[in-house]
C-alpha cells in the first residue's frame, strides 16, 4: 500500500468552471461557434487549471476536469454522469429529469437510461485525458473516475431492474479502464461517490464490493482514493453564481462501510473526520479542510487548525484537501484556497518535496 508523505496536498478534481463556458455553449447551439471551438477553448481551460494548481504549489495535480463539461448546470455530477454516460452504449439516447434530494423535490439532475447490457470494453476516455494533462504537467497528475454506485443509481434502469447487476457491470468497466490507465503510467487514480449517505446499506456494501473488484489488481505503486462526500450542487436560475450545497446527506454516515474498501486513502468533508476515528488502519484520511461550500479564502491558519482539530489521526497518515471540487467558485477564490493548503502544508511540518 503505497503512502502519501504527510501533509501532501491534492485536489479532488474540478476546478473553476469560467462563466463563459455557458455562453460559448449557447453560441455552439446557435451555430455560431463550431463544436470544435469549445473543445479548443476546454483545451486552453485545461492548461490553466494545470497551472493554477501548480502555481499554488499543490502536490498532485489534475486537469480541472475541464473538457468534461460544456457548461456549469447540474454540476459537478452533469461531468461525472453524462460525461460517461454519453461514452456507453447502454445509456446513449435522450435523458429525463430525476429528483435526486429529499431536501428539494426541484432539484433534480437530467439522468441517462440504461436500455442494454453495459459492456466493460468501453473506452472511458481516462487515458487520452492523463496523457492530454501530462503533456503540459510538471507535478504528478491524478485522474478521477465516478463510481459504480452514482453512475447507476441516478440513472434510469430499463434493463437490469436490479441495482447491484447493473453496478457489477458498471464496475467491471470501470476496471478495465483503470488497468489501461495504469498501464499508461498514472500513478494517481481516484474514486468518487458522493451519494453514499442517502443509500441504505445493503446498497453501499455491493458497491463497496464493486469497487473493490474495480481497483483489485492494480500495481502496486499506485495510489488509489476514493472521495466521499455529500454533494456539492447547485441549481436555479443564478446556478453558476451560486455555491454548492449538500443535498446528498440525509441518512447515516457510513464510514465503517467505506473503510471496508481496500484502497490507499480516502479523502473527505473535514468535518466528517471524526467518523474514521479507530476505522483507518494503515490507510490516508484526506481531510477537506479547506470548504468549496464557502465563499471566502481560508488562511492557511484556518486550514491547519481544522486539521489539528482531529488529534487521533497521525501526521503520516494526513492529506490535505478540498472538501469536494471547486467548479462553482470563481477563479481567484479558487487559486486563494489552494494557496491556502500549501501554507497549511509549511505550518503544519510537510515537506516540501
Amino acid at each position: 500500500m503505497p503512502h502519501y508523505q504527510k501533509y501532501t496536498t491534492t485536489v479532488v478534481g474540478a476546478h473553476s468552471v469560467p462563466r463563459w463556458y455557458e455562453a460559448l455553449d449557447r453560441l455552439v447551439t446557435l451555430g455560431q461557434l463550431a463544436p470544435g471551438d469549445f473543445t479548443d477553448a476546454q483545451f486552453r481551460a485545461t492548461q490553466a487549471a494545470i497551472l493554477e494548481q501548480e502555481v499554488a504549489g499543490i502536490d498532485v495535480i489534475t486537469g480541472g476536469e475541464m473538457h468534461r463539461r460544456t457548461h456549469n448546470r447540474h454540476s459537478p455530477p452533469n461531468a461525472m454522469l453524462n460525461y460517461f454516460w454519453q461514452k456507453i452504449p447502454a445509456f446513449q439516447g435522450d435523458t429525463r429529469p430525476k429528483p435526486i434530494s429529499k431536501h428539494d423535490p426541484n432539484v433534480f439532475h437530467p439522468a441517462s437510461v440504461c436500455r442494454g447490457a453495459i459492456t466493460d470494453t468501453v473506452d472511458l476516455g481516462l487515458v487520452e485525458e492523463f496523457n492530454s494533462v501530462s503533456s503540459f504537467a510538471r507535478k504528478p497528475v491524478k485522474v478521477t473516475m465516478t463510481g459504480p454506485h452514482l453512475l447507476a443509481v441516478v440513472a434510469y434502469d430499463e434493463y437490469y431492474h436490479d441495482i447491484g447487476r447493473m453496478m457489477t457491470d458498471l464496475g467491471k468497466l470501470i476496471h478495465h479502464n483503470l488497468k489501461r490507465l495504469a498501464a499508461a503510467g498514472c500513478k494517481h487514480i481516484q474514486i468518487d461517490e458522493p451519494y453514499f449517505t442517502v443509500a441504505d446499506d445493503k446498497e453501499v456494501q455491493t458497491a463497496v464490493d464493486v469497487i473493490n473488484m474495480a481497483i483489485e489488481g492494480l500495481p502496486d505503486d499506485v495510489h488509489v482514493l476514493v472521495h466521499i462526500c455529500q454533494g456539492n450542487y447547485a441549481v436555479g436560475a443564478d446556478y453558476d453564481g451560486q455555491i454548492g450545497h449538500r443535498y446528498f446527506d440525509t441518512g447515516r454516515y457510513k464510514a465503517d462501510l467505506v473503510c471496508q474498501i481496500e484502497c490507499d486513502a480516502y479523502l473527505i468533508e473535514h468535518d466528517m473526520s471524526r467518523h474514521y476515528e479507530g476505522l483507518l488502519g494503515n490507510k490516508q484520511l484526506g481531510v477537506g479542510a479547506v470548504d468549496v461550500q464557502a465563499p471566502n479564502i481560508e488562511t492557511g491558519e484556518q486550514v491547519a487548525n481544522r486539521i489539528r482539530a482531529y488529534r487521533w489521526l497521525a501526521p503520516e497518515q494526513t492529506i490535505i484537501t478540498s472538501s469536494c471540487g471547486f467548479n462553482h467558485l470563481p477563479r481567484h477564490i479558487v487559486l486563494g484556497k489552494l494557496r491556502a493548503m500549501t501554507e497549511a502544508k509549511a505550518i503544519l511540518g510537510g515537506s516540501s518535496e
